[in-house]
């Protein structure tokens, strides 16, 4: 799948003349320069010790965060990072992280600098607490909650990756399915897949139907691979494609869709997905590119209404996520956004509508609230039958049965040839072996046999959405 790579923002911290801090940035890299800055040299910035939280101001003010942080801010809540690793020690993420298992096969240490380079940005973005006591470094749209690391791929970087590459698809979409019941087996409430295959799994859909039967929301990358004038539905990407995923598109700083933002059905809300500030396992912070950033962002906000309501289904999450996506037009919808940008606050409100309130004050799930519960279900248009009706039907069957049988063995008189020898035929009729082998009348196509598969055409290999 066509990738997005992150850069690094060049920031400048300390206090009171202290030897500041850079990191290299190509001149490209735009980052939202903070008030006070002053120009560097190309490419660079001098910044407040906050600077790293004001490049992010942007994207917490579209997904309208902060109103939600009134109400929660993730505690309490696993959300299961399924990706190439994270790095548990980076500051803004220390303490937060359970590492989990390991299903690449490969032997890339952990300690080595290009393992879990895509997943530990993504984890910051879900979940980073900053560090300094949260006045520096990134804060994630749901900075209480935990995460899972579940590592099922490498980073393009991994002097592995050439060995993963080689590998069997069975075997490659196998680790995510393990993954994803691992998360699930792991407390995870919110499951975050930032990745993409192009061909389906039955491994990974019975994992995904595991998950969901389970409790867990489950948030999808919807793929790298653009979108023309034209309008021409993109690849659909999996396992955003499949039902019960939500699929995230990407969008810029101004709400447009990214132009590498697949643009296909499976689509159903978008959030930003270019120059993402997100923590990297170098402790160094980084602007990210692609679907990716974009669904870890909404896994954020599912989180936050996970712990506001834990008794909420998956499927009310997504419902309270979808249907208040803002796209200009209410519940409008395109192949670019889905059904618009997601709303953390409005979604949090929607939640809450769809739960019931006891009198006690206790939320309980919903359940008896659609449809009118048990009490507005209508009377059936026709009355049980009583047993004397039954007995009467089943004589009439049976005398039926009988009359049929009788015109039967009647026709077949009237139509047997005679003079015929014993076991012959009447024209026109053919015998069973005539046919081939199987049930008469039922002609097999050559080739045909009974117990051959379907071949599934070779996708493309698993890998995180914004890498290159």
């Amino acid at each position: 799948m066509l990738g997005r790579r992150g850069r690094r923002i060049v920031l400048a911290t300390g206090v009171a003349g202290a030897v500041a801090i850079m990191l290299s940035v190509p001149a490209a890299t735009s980052v939202p320069a903070p008030a006070a800055a002053s120009v560097l040299a190309a490419g660079s910035v001098s910044a407040r010790a906050d600077g790293v939280q004001d490049s992010q101001r942007w994207v917490l003010d579209m997904l309208d965060v902060q109103a939600a942080w009134k109400l929660t801010r993730g505690k309490g809540v696993t959300v299961a990072v399924i990706d190439s690793g994270v790095d548990p020690n980076v500051s803004d993420l220390k303490g937060s992280v359970a590492t989990g298992p390991d299903f690449t096969g490969l032997s890339t240490p952990s300690s080595s600098s290009d393992w879990g380079e895509h997943g530990t940005w993504m984890a910051s973005i879900i979940a980073g607490h900053g560090h300094d006591g949260g006045a520096d470094g990134i804060t994630g749209i749901a900075p209480k909650a935990r995460i899972l690391s579940i590592r099922v791929i490498p980073d393009r970087d991994d002097p592995n990756y050439r060995a993963y590459d080689r590998e069997a698809e069975q075997r490659i979409q196998q680790s995510l399915a393990r993954g994803i019941v691992a998360a699930v087996n792991g407390g995870a409430r919110v499951i975050s897949m930032s990745i993409g295959y192009s061909a389906p799994s039955g491994a990974v859909r019975a994992a995904l139907q595991y998950a969901a039967a389970h409790g867990a929301v489950l948030i999808a990358s919807s793929g790298n691979s653009g979108h023309d004038d034209q309008r021409r539905d993109a690849p659909v990407s999996f396992p955003a494609e499949y039902p019960g995923v939500l699929s995230v598109g990407a969008l810029d700083s101004h709400g447009k869709a990214a132009g590498f933002s697949s643009n296909n059905l499976s689509v159903k809300v978008a959030a930003p997905g270019v120059g993402v500030p997100a923590q990297g396992r170098d402790g160094m912070y980084w602007t990210v590119d692609g679907t990716s950033p974009a669904c870890a962002l909404v896994a954020g906000v599912a989180a936050l209404i996970v712990s506001k309501y834990p008794r909420l289904s998956p499927a009310l999450v997504l419902q309270a996520l979808t249907t208040t996506a803002r796209n200009g037009r209410p519940h409008a919808y395109n192949a670019l956004t889905g059904f618009g940008t997601v709303d953390a606050a409005a979604a949090l409100s929607a939640a809450g509508g769809l739960m019931t309130v006891r009198p006690a004050g206790s939320q309980v799930a919903p359940s008896a609230r659609f449809g009118g519960g048990p009490a507005a279900v209508p009377a059936p248009p026709v009355p049980p039958r009583g047993i004397g009706e039954l007995v009467l039907f089943m004589m009439l069957g049976v005398i039926s049965l009988v009359l049929a049988g009788g015109a039967v063995l009647v026709l077949r008189a009237a139509r047997s040839p005679r003079g015929g020898r014993p076991g012959s035929h009447a024209a026109g009729y053919r015998s069973p072996s005539e046919y081939g082998s199987g049930q008469a009348g039922h002609v097999r196509a050559p080739g045909y046999r009974p117990d051959a598969g379907y071949a599934v055409p070779r996708t493309e290999r698993g890998a995180p959405d914004d890498q290159g």
